[in-house]
């Protein structure tokens, strides 16, 4: 491997410097660094950040290899600015045995554009009845700390009791899908003025608070880890914001969509809005964003979840649910946190990458950009403007919801332990 010198560039938006990598490490950060024989990037008004990390990816292998795969999922990944994408448990068959998520590891390993580490399910088959090996998971090659149903909610209070109380042995996290089932039976939008405008099926947003709230009670008898996927209401928030007062321990996330689209896009009756949780109200965007920027939310996650085009150009009540999201995420929070002023780019570092990385346990993400570190790093051109066009997505499917829609900011390179994933904004 060849050194690298990032020459200008702005670590954390901070001022100006180069940073030379030698190998798999960052081996010196300052100014007026002498190249020698490193290939030298010139990055003068760049954004230098760790490498971003995904705690909630849907990479569809094995089993739905017509959506995704490993390889384009860790690409799509890759040109999104990401070195770590945690995969979660849904596929077929489910990731619920210490055999399916090895194989999933194994894939990731032999992708090489940026490391994949499973989810394991919750229960076997996510059928909520029986709880799933989780120990073994953990044990195995893949060293499975986060474990999820996610596309189903964990409803029995006693399986998700028993789940906090196995993973507390070896410090892991129930990440769950906040959904409780009976509220939401038929439901194909969030629940409110505009459900009933349209007569589609209300999600009401308690539907997730109740959910939420049982789980930070259970977190804290137990004395063990809940994270919450894709939190997307202002009641949510307050929940939340309320157990972490309480010194608890949980965690949550929220996705690019719910900080900028509203389910007033439902009125265009496109699938392409079609998503679990639902995009709610506009007060709601506004709350997460908020949520988010004082910290009550700890990161962004994608729930990139990549669907074949026939399963989404469909009459609305056919179609499935999901966007993709890897490829538009820094994009989406450049525009609705960073122009807006609620973070900077160490903020961003934070939510998208060390955070993230430590609610997974994983190791040699979501560290600092200073000498010594692993080299997984991305870098972004903040000034960038374009049109987004799926098309030239390196994802296998094109579900994005910001088709034409002109977003900021663009991954210039992102780089795995010094190897170049990314260049010029195009793979390497």
């Amino acid at each position: 491997m060849s050194k690298i010198l990032i020459r200008g560039a702005k670590i954390l938006g901070g001022e100006p410097q180069d940073v030379l990598i030698d190998g798999e490490s960052v081996v010196e950060v300052g100014t007026g660094i002498e190249a020698g024989d490193a290939t030298v990037i010139e990055a003068a008004g760049q954004i230098l950040l760790p490498g971003l990390v995904d705690l909630h990816t849907h990479l569809r292998e094995p089993g739905r290899e017509d959506s995704e795969t490993v390889l384009t999922g860790t690409k799509a990944a890759a040109v999104g600015g990401f070195t770590a994408v945690h995969a979660m448990a849904n596929t077929f068959p489910v990731a619920d045995t210490a055999g399916v998520v090895e194989q999933v590891w194994r894939l990731g390993k032999e992708s090489g554009y940026c490391d994949v580490q499973p989810v394991g399910a919750v229960t076997v088959g996510l059928e909520g009845k029986q709880l799933a090996e989780l120990g073994a998971m953990h044990d195995s090659a893949a060293g499975v700390k986060v474990f999820s149903d996610d596309g189903k909610c964990v409803d029995d209070a006693v399986i998700m009791r028993r789940a906090l109380e196995y993973v507390k042995a070896f410090d892991g996290v129930v990440a769950q899908h906040a959904q409780e089932p009976r509220l939401t039976e038929g439901a194909q939008m969030n629940e409110g003025v505009v459900s009933a405008e349209l007569g589609l099926g209300g999600w009401p947003a308690v539907a997730e608070e109740s959910i939420i709230a049982r789980d930070v009670l259970l977190a804290a008898h137990v004395g063990s880890r809940v994270h919450i996927c894709h939190l997307s209401t202002a009641g949510s928030v307050e929940i939340v914001r309320w157990a972490k007062s309480k010194g608890w321990n949980v965690t949550a996330e929220v996705t690019p969509h719910h900080l900028l689209l509203t389910d007033e896009l439902v009125r265009t009756y496109n699938p392409v809005y079609k998503v679990n949780p639902p995009l709610r109200t506009e007060a709601d965007v506004m709350a997460l964003r908020e949520a988010l920027a004082d910290g009550t939310i700890d990161c962004v996650a994608t729930d990139h979840a990549p669907h074949p085009h026939e399963d989404k150009d469909c009459e609305w009540a056919a179609a499935a649910m999901g966007m993709v999201g890897l490829e538009t995420a820094l994009s989406v929070v450049q525009q609705t946190m960073v122009d807006t002023g609620l973070l900077d780019w160490a903020g961003v570092a934070d939510r998208m990458s060390l955070r993230p990385a430590a609610i997974g346990r994983l190791e040699g993400h979501g560290r600092p950009v200073s000498a010594g570190e692993p080299a997984n790093l991305t870098l972004v051109d903040p000034a960038y403007r374009g049109a987004v066009d799926p098309a030239g997505f390196a994802s296998r499917s094109r579900n994005t919801p910001y088709e034409g829609r002109e977003l900021p900011g663009r991954v210039t390179h992102t780089f795995l332990r010094g190897r170049a994933t990314v260049v010029d904004g195009k793979l390497a």
